[in-house]
């Protein structure tokens, strides 16, 4: 299982003109191949004059759905450049449309292959990337004679508090890095004199700044 991926930070579009013809690409972070789609639809709806509507699109934190279609173009001269960018640069839950307008000027099988792969990596350029990281959750509660010094320690600390909750005992959402539960235990033990307790909750994937 892998503990980090990368995506498109956010939804943007950008274009690029090589003889004449133009390629608009828009990418976006998606989470579904429904959302891919919808996305490719709406790109298509945005730009109803031009002939191609080129697509490639990856998901799942280990990039193992991927898809890609010419639209059209030469069979292996849009989708598979496109989609080979998006694997070369290691992204995922991500989306590429790149729409062309056709400018007279043929640009033969090699330069439409580079032309699509540019289109995409000078998007990725423009739009930029982000990293997620899974962690696991796990629940602090201890009394709350220790509760505000905890919370301070907490948030000095490299772990992330993602959530709190006070009840009849103060408790604090934490991230843990894979593999990094035994020696939270330790530290967290020596800090509240082993008063406090954790409780497991799972795993989320974070973005990291």
């Amino acid at each position: 299982m892998t503990d980090r991926y990368l995506s498109v930070a956010r939804e943007g579009v950008h274009e690029i003109e090589i003889k004449r013809s133009r390629f608009r690409c828009a990418l976006a972070p998606v989470s579904s191949e429904a959302a891919a789609r919808e996305f490719i639809a709406a790109r298509r709806r945005a730009d109803p004059g031009a002939r191609h509507h080129c697509h490639a699109f990856v998901l799942g934190p280990d990039g193992r759905t991927r898809r890609s279609s010419d639209d059209g173009e030469p069979a292996g001269t849009a989708g598979t450049p496109m989609l080979e960018v998006l694997r070369r640069r290691e992204l995922t839950d991500t989306v590429a449309v790149v729409t062309r307008y056709f400018g007279g000027v043929l640009l033969g099988a090699g330069g439409l292959i580079r032309a699509y792969g540019q289109s995409v990596s000078d998007a990725l350029e423009v739009v930029g990337v982000l990293e997620h990281r899974r962690l696991d959750l796990v629940e602090v509660a201890v009394g709350y004679d220790r509760a505000g010094r905890l919370e301070n320690d907490l948030r000095a600390s490299p772990y992330p508090v993602h959530a709190t909750r006070f009840d009849e005992r103060a408790r604090f959402e934490i991230g843990l890095p894979p593999g990094a539960a035994p020696a939270f235990a330790s530290w967290l033990a020596d800090l509240t004199n082993g008063e406090a307790t954790t409780t497991e909750l799972g795993e989320t994937w974070v973005q990291v700044p």
